[in-house]
């Protein structure tokens, strides 16, 4: 069954200053909580203004949490969490480029600063919950145990950058907006007839420490100018010049600057990333495919599987599921493919499902591409 309370409980909302958020810390006080709002200041020199869609956590962002606050009628506060953000996040992410891998930040928040800093601040001022907006839900068994499981909205489930949680972080999580099938329209409709002024407002969307969107212009302004590398083709032969090995993903086609078409026509893709040669190598699509690969540093949304077992995984924040055989082996976890995927990159994660659960998340370390050697 969906989590419930015998209790009113006390609740810490997160709110960014945008519509989910809002609506979840205003369904938290109809449920009869005692909540009180909290907006996280995670930038030392926040813009006053968005640029459109992009980034969050700014003075405009701040107010608009505040006057939703006044509005639902919650006390409001804001937390300081820029340096531990800094640290946890952005160091993190920056030095993930660095190594040649493809992090996702969003999931590194989650673990390490909306359910470890807060919730640990939260608890220890007295309080049972914290609440966001995420599209999720908490399950409560009848032992008492806790399960994550999507959203009852496919559409809207953020379930994949929640699967760093743990089963005692989930015993203080409260998703408001995971267990309702309304359209993303309807929560602004519902905003509004609450008389929340962000029911129009935008949805933040890429990573939220990089307002405009360029993320190569970012990592280059923190890694400083790289020496010229080369980007060549699978047989090694050199068709290029870059100006960075942390400008690429894995599974990039556009900004190449090959200079030329490949003998049979077919655009060209990023294969493999080497920091320490400097190289970016490049090949055709079939090349990404990918058989299995291997992750580390798991985190388990409860008891961890024993043995091998058969479940879903789903590979970045919107894509699909694909079936897998995955299987713990001293601490590292070893996914084989069903069907071959493409575009995977070390760094990102993989997370596990059985049916709507969430089983857990790991961090990508290796790949084996069909008919390849290991990559990553």
């Amino acid at each position: 069954m969906t989590q419930t309370s015998q209790r009113p409980l006390r609740v810490l909302a997160a709110m960014s200053g945008g519509v989910d958020s809002a609506v979840a810390a205003a369904r938290a006080v109809e449920a009869g909580h005692d909540v009180t709002g909290v907006h996280l200041a995670l930038s030392a020199n926040p813009q006053s203004f968005r640029t459109g869609a992009r980034g969050c956590c700014t003075i405009e962002d701040s107010r608009d949490a505040r006057r939703a606050a006044d509005v639902i009628g919650i006390p409001f506060y804001v937390w300081d969490l820029a340096e531990r953000f800094r640290e946890d996040v952005v160091e993190d992410f920056v030095a993930e480029y660095e190594a040649g891998r493809t992090p996702n930040p969003c999931l590194r928040c989650n673990e390490k600063i909306k359910f470890a800093a807060l919730l640990d601040k939260a608890l220890a001022l007295g309080f049972d919950a914290v609440c966001t907006g995420h599209y999720a839900t908490v399950v409560l068994n009848a032992d008492g145990s806790r399960e994550l499981h999507r959203a009852s909205d496919m559409a809207k489930d953020q379930s994949y950058v929640l699967g760093v949680l743990d089963e005692k972080q989930l015993a203080h999580a409260m998703f408001p907006l995971g267990d309702t099938l309304t359209t993303k329209d309807e929560i602004r409709a519902e905003a509004e007839r609450r008389g929340l002024a962000v029911a129009k407002k935008p949805d933040s969307h890429d990573i939220c420490f990089i307002a405009d969107g360029d993320t190569q212009g970012f990592l280059a302004g923190r890694l400083g100018g790289k020496a010229e590398g080369d980007i060549l083709d699978e047989t090694g032969a050199k068709l290029g010049t870059h100006d960075g090995a942390f400008g690429f993903t894995i599974g990039q086609r556009k900004g190449l600057r090959i200079g030329h078409p490949a003998a049979d026509g077919k655009p060209r893709y990023v294969l493999d990333i080497s920091p320490v040669e400097n190289t970016v190598t490049v090949g055709p699509a079939e090349a990404l495919d990918v058989t299995a690969l291997t992750a580390i540093r798991p985190r388990w949304c409860g008891t961890p599987p024993a043995g091998p077992g058969t479940y879903t995984a789903q590979l970045r924040a919107h894509g699909g599921e694909t079936e897998v055989g995955a299987e713990l082996v001293d601490g590292t976890l070893h996914v084989s493919f069903t069907e071959p995927v493409r575009g995977v990159a070390p760094g990102q994660a993989v997370v596990l499902y059985d049916g709507t659960r969430v089983v857990g998340s790991a961090t990508i370390a290796t790949t084996v591409r069909r008919e390849t050697a290991a990559a990553g």
